[in-house]
């Protein structure tokens, strides 16, 4: 399993506020069920194989343009343990908060 923290950012768009592309982005993730997924304030962290995350944020990418947006830039970081193929999202904050409490 991999985990990624996906952003989509849609360049040229008349209004500064980025909601609605956002929204749709969401919708289209609510669509699938191969990658899970969580929506942050900066973007949204996904968790799934790596060959389907990529092709989502394929997917996901491509959205900004059907609205007619003429420029869309997207910043994907992958993250993938094949020394641990089960570490999910969770797993990870866990792991910092086990540590911060035994300070």
């Amino acid at each position: 399993m991999a985990t990624a923290d996906l952003t989509v950012i849609a360049l040229g768009r008349a209004d500064a506020s980025a909601s609605a592309y956002i929204a749709a982005i969401q919708r289209r993730l609510a669509e699938q069920d191969r990658v899970r997924y969580v929506m942050h304030a900066m973007g949204t962290s996904l968790e799934g194989a790596t060959a389907d995350i990529l092709a989502l944020v394929g997917e996901l990418h491509a959205v900004p343009f059907e609205q007619g947006i003429p420029r869309v830039y997207t910043v994907l970081k992958l993250d993938e343990r094949r020394d641990r193929p089960d570490q999910t999202l969770a797993d990870k904050v866990a792991s910092v908060e086990r540590r911060l409490a035994e300070s």
